[in-house]
C-alpha cells in the first residue's frame, strides 16, 4: 500500500475541493490525487466522492484519481435553482470530462454512479475503461432497492429518512440501511460523518438528496441493455457477494451483456463492498484502470 494512509484521504475530503467545475448552475466539487493514467471516478445516492477514500491508498500509486461530487452532494456548490436530477448528473459526468480535458480516461462508477456513468460516456472515444461496483444491471432491480424507492413519495418521507440517519440504532437495521453492509456498524464514524450526518443536519443537502431520489426513473435502468453493447472498452466488474440491492447473480449474467467484461466477486462484502474489502476492490480493478489487463 501507498505511503498515502486512509487518514490522509480522510482528510483529502474535509479540506476543501482542489477547485470547482462550473455546471453553469452548480460547481461540481473537484479533487485530485495519485500519479498515472487517468481514472475518473463516479459515485452514487446518497454519498458523495468521498465514499472511494478507501480505495485511495491502494491506487493512487498506480493511477490519477479524479474524485468528483455530483451537484447536490458533499462539497459541491447548489442552490434551490439548481436542477438537481439523475439526468443533471449524467450530464455533469460529460462536462466533468470535458473541463479536465480528460483524453484518455477510465470512469470508475458504484451504485446509481455506475448507471449515470454508463449513460454519460457510452461512445465516447475518450474512455479506455471501465470499472462498475455493485451498481444496477440491466435485467432489473431486486425487490430491496424497489421497496427502498417506493418509500420517496411517501408524506413526510424526508423528515423520517434525517431522523432515522440520525438514530445509530436504528440506521444499523437490516431494513432500514443496516443491509447495505455486512457489518452494519460501518454505518457510523466515517460514513455517518460524510454521508448521513448531512442528512440530518442539513436541511438543504436532505433536499437536495430528495430531489435526486425522485428524479430516479426505471427507464434508465430499461435504457442499460442498450447502453452494453455499445460499451466496447474494458469492464471490470466488482461485486459484494452479500449484495442485497444489487444480487451478485444479477451481476453475472450482465457479463455477457458487454463485448468485453469480467467479474470479480468479494466475499464478505455487500453494496458499499469498496469500503467493506478497499484493498480486494482495488486489486480487481487495477489491471483494467491501467490497460494492462
Amino acid at each position: 500500500m501507498s505511503t498515502f494512509t486512509s487518514a490522509d484521504a480522510n482528510e483529502l475530503f474535509r479540506a476543501p475541493p482542489t477547485r470547482f467545475l462550473d455546471t453553469g448552475s452548480s460547481g461540481i466539487a473537484y479533487r485530485r490525487v495519485g500519479a498515472g493514467p487517468d481514472v475518473l471516478f463516479v459515485h452514487g445516492w446518497p454519498v458523495s466522492g468521498a465514499t472511494f477514500r478507501t480505495l485511495l491508498p491502494y491506487l493512487v500509486d498506480h493511477v490519477t484519481c479524479h474524485l468528483i461530487d455530483l451537484p447536490g452532494t458533499g462539497s459541491s456548490r447548489f442552490d434551490a435553482a439548481t436542477p438537481l436530477s439523475i439526468d443533471h448528473h449524467i450530464e455533469s459526468v460529460r462536462l466533468a470530462i470535458d473541463v479536465l480535458e480528460l483524453d484518455d480516461v477510465a470512469v470508475v462508477g458504484h451504485d446509481s454512479g455506475g448507471m449515470i456513468a454508463r449513460h454519460a460516456v457510452v461512445g465516447d472515444p475518450r474512455v479506455r475503461a471501465m470499472g462498475l461496483i455493485d451498481t444496477e444491471p440491466a435485467d432489473g432491480v431486486s425487490w430491496r432497492f424497489k421497496a427502498f424507492l417506493a418509500q420517496r413519495r411517501l408524506p413526510g418521507f424526508g423528515r423520517m429518512l434525517g431522523w432515522v440517519a440520525s438514530k445509530p440504532r436504528l440506521r444499523r437495521n437490516g431494513f432500514v440501511l443496516g443491509d447495505a453492509f455486512v457489518d452494519a456498524s460501518r454505518l457510523d464514524g466515517e460514513f455517518d460523518e460524510f454521508f448521513l450526518r448531512p442528512l440530518y443536519t442539513s436541511s438543504k443537502h436532505l433536499e437536495a438528496g430528495l430531489r435526486i431520489l425522485r428524479s430516479f426513473d426505471y427507464r434508465y435502468v430499461r435504457e442499460l441493455a442498450a447502453i452494453h453493447p455499445r460499451i466496447d472498452v474494458p469492464v471490470q466488474l466488482v461485486w459484494g457477494e452479500e449484495d442485497v440491492f444489487f444480487p451478485v447473480g444479477h451481476a453475472r449474467r450482465m457479463v455477457g451483456e458487454f463485448p468485453d467484461a469480467r467479474i470479480d466477486v468479494i466475499s464478505n462484502a455487500g453494496l458499499f463492498s469498496h469500503e467493506e474489502r478497499p484493498a480486494e476492490v482495488a486489486a480487481a480493478l487495477l489491471a483494467t484502470l491501467t490497460g494492462s489487463r
